[in-house]
């Protein structure tokens, strides 16, 4: 099942998410096959981290959910919010 993780970061914690973003990045590491995309949500500037989006596949939302908790920027305390929300691919259409 696919699923979209919205997470928002608290304001002013940029340094937050730089420190802890090698441990993030090898957190994604071994679920390379199960992310379909991946990256930061930017500020209005195009350049500032805000955030971060990811679209994944698990076997179940509360698979889904344990992924994102598990992650270093959450441990860390970077999130204002995080949703987990079952996501369907439109376009491109899968197989295409």
């Amino acid at each position: 099942m696919l699923f979209a993780i919205i997470c928002h970061d608290k304001a002013g914690h940029f340094a937050t998410r730089m420190a802890i973003r090698p441990d993030h990045l090898a957190y994604l590491e071994p679920f390379r096959d199960r992310i379909l995309l991946a990256g930061p949500l930017l500020a209005d500037d195009g350049e500032t981290s805000i955030g971060s989006l990811l679209v994944v596949d698990f076997p179940d939302k509360a698979t889904a959910e344990r992924f994102a908790a598990d992650d270093p920027y959450a441990r860390g305390g970077l999130f204002d919010s995080v949703a987990v929300t079952h996501w369907r691919q439109v376009i491109p259409a899968q197989g295409s």
